[in-house]
């Protein structure tokens, strides 16, 4: 059945045909560039500075709402073998990206995955990058506090200590980029939280289009500082985000698209405006990771780390 048929069943439409769907956009591919890790950028996404407190706290409890909130502590002894880090309780509400020294080891998932192994050296800063992806308003778990819910432990250590940075990416996307950075020593394959951006021009006569982002993993996407939403290209099954043509400067005016890319950058880092969304795909399976494997026996004990 016609769904202006289904519709009728409900609501009186309007006599004639139905208007002509408005002309759609195709550009790029656009190449996107490193604008810097998301660690680079603490002074600005957290302008007030961490908030301290020997056991993480949740978003809840430092009043941050939404979006992002980053962990950190420090190694008090070498972990010298790969050492099992996980969150009791399936505390991590709801996804970790979790960085030693800066550099990514791994992503700690609500109900998914619960457990990486690092290494480190004494000193060394373990940061967790908690992503609040949104509230559940239903069954027994209706208040849905987000963050890390317990302390993490690494082998038998409860980690203690920590400073928390809530994180304004909305504010740093539309009023602070491009800062200038200093040039660091970084990984050369680019992985882990991080930001890359381009600009580019349209026609007068570009219309609504739809954002494609092959080969990127998950993560955010601004135009001209507006937020967009979420990609997450590997999960699906939408594959584009719908670019409505008022978020678009005219001819004569350079358009900004920012991406925050949580974990991996495509060796390609290259995005494409399409005239037609891909909504129903889904290009890699998801796994379910067994959660036996990942618990630890109650009777072992543990310890808190001397900071």
């Amino acid at each position: 059945m016609a769904p202006e048929r289904i519709w009728a069943q409900f609501q009186e439409i309007p006599l004639g045909p139905l208007p002509p769907p408005s002309p759609k956009m195709m550009l790029g591919p656009l190449t996107l560039y490193l604008d810097g890790y998301m660690l680079d950028f603490l002074h600005l996404l957290c302008p007030q500075g961490p908030i301290h407190s020997i056991l993480p706290m949740t978003f809840e409890a430092v009043r941050q709402d939404r979006g992002f909130m980053l962990y950190r502590t420090y190694l008090m002894y070498p972990v010298f073998e790969p050492t099992q880090f996980w969150v009791p309780n399936n505390g991590v509400h709801d996804r970790a990206y979790v960085m030693v020294d800066g550099v990514f080891q791994g992503v700690l998932e609500r109900n998914m995955k619960h457990k990486l192994f690092l290494t480190g050296k004494m000193g060394a800063t373990v940061d967790v990058l908690l992503e609040n992806m949104g509230r559940l308003s239903f069954g027994s778990n209706y208040s849905d506090f987000k963050g890390l819910l317990e302390p993490p432990i690494l082998g038998q250590t409860i980690l203690t200590h920590w400073l928390m940075f809530p994180l304004e990416v909305d504010k740093l996307v539309k009023w602070w980029f491009p800062p200038q950075l200093l040039k660091n020593s970084r990984p050369q394959i680019p992985s882990g939280p991080i930001f890359y951006s381009t600009t580019f021009s349209i026609l007068d006569s570009g219309g609504d289009t739809f954002l494609f982002l092959p080969g990127w993993t998950k993560g955010q996407v601004w135009i001209n500082g507006f937020n967009l939403g979420r990609y997450w290209t590997k999960r699906g099954p939408q594959q584009t985000l719908y670019v409505p043509r008022p978020l678009l400067f005219p001819t004569g005016s350079l358009n900004k698209i920012t991406l925050l890319e949580l974990e991996n950058v495509p060796p390609q880092p290259e995005i494409q405006f399409l005239d037609s969304p891909i909504l129903n795909s889904t290009l890699h399976k998801t796994y379910i990771y067994s959660l036996s494997a990942d618990t630890q026996s109650d009777s072992e004990p543990m310890e808190l780390s001397g900071h």
